[in-house]
């Protein structure tokens, strides 16, 4: 680089201990000058490890020092203008509203937020944040990269980051009543399916069985689903092979003499409970004892009524279960993302001894499910997110939030009840959480369909 060239465009080291800016001085013939009046003295810096100086004349009132500085002055003033305009297209760049920086997102955004407020939403994976969690989300906390976990990160500068995850560990774990001796948490996942992937990612080899609610009786599809024609549909059916269970369709209740029979023939290595549109509470002791028989782990994905659970308003996974998966942004009524509990320590009893343990009395899922997060199947944790998560957890673990999970199960023990009256199929005939699935097809309608017409008012 050509230091005349740099010094005419303006260049600049940023630093301003001394009331003269630094220059870069013009490159002249070396000639040495005995005279102290016009000695440079040197500032000596480091930029990455490399030793760099940069030579400034001595300000003595002398002669020279005088037309020196007269000859620095007038290079500033020549390069401050367009320094400050630089300068001032930053700053504008920066801090410009939504609204002056992109008026059709802002535009496109305000109409959302009028939809959702003037509508009635029914989706039951959906809620609605409060505002100290939309403000971490959009912090600046987002700027921040921050691979591993905390106190083992791939960058420096993440110390407050630390705590905030650690925050969130022990707020995630209080908020469901567990002992940190014997539960472990995860909060990066970016999602519940990908919080399910790393289970599996973790503790399966590529073609090891899993077993969950078939996706057509409420299931979910990265529990393992294809479609009746064979096609693989989901990656933990392409990855892993699956083998769902279903309910019965006369009364919609999971059939679990035929789910432990098809346990039992098909030897899955990790079996799921837990689904996407299931009204009843789920017979977690059944589960365990099937899982123990044929030597699987048993995992729930409780992603639907994880709120619920915290609030002692159903029955809780955590007795019975060796992983407990979760979305954080139904009814926990966080940011959008995932969250994976595992047991450690010793184990209590049969939990999770299947065929390819090597028969420890310790639990091992932490390190093999937090390596398949990271670095296996994810990059950098959404920091904004753990901070978000972190202050719905702490909403969790209070009275309002309990009284409001429970009004939630009043409001669907009330609309369930309204249908009904009115002649309305309901499957399994009622809830017991937070969802109620109408029966639209005496009507030949798919839910879809119908919602599709409710929106166009025909």
């Amino acid at each position: 680089m050509d230091l005349t060239q740099a010094a005419q465009s303006g260049l600049s080291l940023g630093f301003h201990s001394s009331p003269i800016p630094l220059q870069l001085l013009d490159q002249k013939p070396e000639t040495r000058i005995d005279n102290e009046e016009n000695q440079t003295e040197d500032e000596q810096f480091s930029i990455l490890g490399h030793q760099m100086c940069i030579k400034r004349p001595r300000d003595n009132g002398s002669q020279s020092s005088a037309s020196s500085s007269t000859t620095n002055s007038s290079k500033r003033v020549a390069m401050d203008p367009g320094l400050e305009s630089r300068r001032a297209m930053v700053r504008a760049w920066g801090n410009h509203p939504l609204s002056t920086a992109d008026p059709e997102i802002y535009e496109i955004m305000e109409k959302e937020k009028q939809r959702q407020f003037k509508g009635i939403e029914l989706i039951a994976s959906e809620n609605f944040v409060c505002r100290a969690v939309m403000e971490a989300l959009g912090s600046h906390l987002t700027n921040k990269y921050s691979e591993g976990l905390p106190g083992s990160r791939y960058y420096t500068g993440n110390q407050n980051i630390d705590q905030i995850e650690l925050i969130c560990w022990s707020r995630a774990l209080a908020a469901f009543g567990l002992d940190p001796d014997k539960w472990g948490v995860n909060v990066q996942p970016y999602s519940c399916t990908s919080a399910n992937f790393a289970v599996y990612t973790g503790l399966l080899l590529p073609g090891d069985r899993i077993m969950g609610l078939d996706s057509p009786s409420g299931g979910h599809l990265s529990h393992g689903y294809y479609t009746p024609g064979g096609k693989k549909v989901s990656a933990s059916s392409i990855f892993f092979e699956s083998l769902p269970y279903k309910v019965n369709p006369q009364t919609g209740y999971i059939d679990y003499d035929k789910m432990e029979e098809k346990a039992m023939d098909f030897r899955p290595k990790i079996l799921i409970c837990g689904g996407s549109s299931y009204p009843r509470e789920w017979d977690y002791a059944r589960f365990r004892q099937v899982a123990d028989k044929i030597g699987a782990v048993l995992m729930c994905d409780m992603a639907h009524i994880s709120g619920l659970v915290a609030a002692k308003e159903c029955v809780s996974p955590f007795d019975y279960c060796d992983i407990v998966t979760s979305t954080t942004h139904k009814s926990l009524r966080g940011p959008r993302g995932g969250i994976i509990f595992y047991r450690k320590g010793p184990r209590s009893r049969k939990q999770g001894m299947s065929s390819h343990d090597d028969g420890s009395s310790q639990y091992d899922f932490e390190e093999k499910i937090n390596f398949a997060v990271h670095p296996s199947l994810q990059g950098g944790p959404h920091n904004n997110h753990i901070a978000a998560l972190a202050i719905a957890l702490k909403q969790v673990a209070t009275p309002e939030y309990k009284a409001y999970m429970q009004q939630v199960r009043k409001n669907a023990q009330a609309l369930a009840s309204a249908l009904l009256r009115r002649k309305c199929k309901l499957v399994t005939g009622g809830t017991d959480n937070h969802l109620v699935l109408w029966d639209l097809t005496t009507w030949g309608l798919a839910g879809n369909i119908f919602l599709s017409l409710h929106n166009l008012k025909i």
